[in-house]
C-alpha cells in the first residue's frame, strides 16, 4: 500500500471520526485535519457546512470556523464568505451594538486587542458619556440588556475553546463561595497581595487559567464585575455551559 493511499484512509478514517466522537476529541480531529493540506480542509468545509444548520453552534463549531477563517485556502475564504460571513453565532443586540469587530478578534485569537474591545463594547451598552469616560459605572451593568451579555459572552466562550468569558468566571465565583481573593488567585489575577500587572503580565492566550480573560479593573473595587457576574443574563439556560 502506498503512502498516498494510506493517506487517503486515514483522513477517511478522520473524516468518520469528526462525526462521531464526543465534543472534546472533535476539537483534537480539527487540529489534525488543519494539518492536511486541502483534502483535510475539505472535509472541515463540509462538516461546517453541515453544522451551520444545527443552532446554537458548539466547540467543535468555533474550532472549525476558526481553523478554516486562519488557513491559506481560497475554498476556505470562499465558503465562509459565501455561508457565515459573519461568523457562527448570531450577533444579537438589543441596543443595536456591531459586536462583529469583537467576534473576528476573538476568531483570530487576538485577545489583548479583544478584551480592550469588549470594555468599548461595553462602554457602547452604557452610551455615550460612558464611551467618552471609557469605564463603567456599576449602576449601568445593572440596565444591561440580557442578550448583549450573552453575545459577547458567547464570543469569548465560543472562540476560547471554553475557557473564557463572563460565564466561565461566575462558575468560579460561585465554587468559592463568592470569595473575591480566592477567585483572583484562581483566575490569575492575583498572586498574594500582589496584582498582576497590565498588559505584561497577563496571559493573551489559551494556556491561561480558565476565566483569566476578560479582564475587569478590579483597581475601583469589586462592585462592578459583581455586578456583572451577578446579572439576569446567567440564570440557568441563559448561558454557555462554561466548565466541567
Amino acid at each position: 500500500m502506498n503512502d498516498l493511499t494510506t493517506a487517503a484512509i486515514d483522513l477517511n478514517e478522520l473524516s468518520s471520526k469528526l462525526r462521531s466522537v464526543p465534543e472534546k476529541n472533535q476539537i483534537e480531529i480539527i487540529a489534525q485535519l488543519a494539518n492536511c493540506g486541502d483534502p483535510g480542509i475539505d472535509i472541515l468545509i463540509e462538516f461546517l457546512r453541515d453544522r451551520l444548520e444545527k443552532q446554537p453552534p458548539n466547540l467543535a463549531d468555533s474550532k472549525t470556523y476558526q481553523t478554516l477563517l486562519l488557513a491559506n485556502s481560497l475554498n476556505a475564504k470562499e465558503f465562509l464568505l459565501n455561508h457565515c460571513p459573519r461568523g457562527i453565532l448570531p450577533l444579537r443586540s438589543e441596543r443595536g451594538i456591531d459586536y462583529y469587530p469583537l467576534q473576528q478578534l476573538l476568531a483570530q485569537q487576538e485577545f489583548l486587542l479583544a478584551d480592550r474591545m469588549t470594555l468599548q463594547k461595553l462602554c457602547e451598552l452604557a452610551g455615550s458619556a460612558t464611551v467618552q469616560r471609557k469605564w463603567l459605572y456599576f449602576t449601568e451593568v445593572e440596565s444591561f440588556p440580557s442578550l448583549d451579555l450573552q453575545t459577547i459572552d458567547a464570543l469569548w466562550w465560543l472562540h476560547s475553546e471554553g475557557k473564557f468569558g463572563f460565564s466561565v468566571q461566575r462558575s468560579l465565583w460561585l465554587a468559592t463561595g463568592k470569595k473575591w481573593e480566592k477567585l483572583w488567585d484562581k483566575i490569575g489575577w492575583k498572586t498574594g497581595n500582589r496584582w498582576t500587572r497590565y498588559p505584561q503580565e497577563f496571559i493573551w492566550n489559551l494556556t491561561a487559567p480558565p476565566g483569566h480573560l476578560p479582564l475587569s479593573n478590579q483597581l475601583r473595587g469589586v462592585r462592578v464585575i459583581s455586578a456583572l457576574l451577578s446579572h439576569p443574563a446567567w440564570e440557568e439556560g441563559k448561558s454557555p455551559s462554561p466548565i466541567d
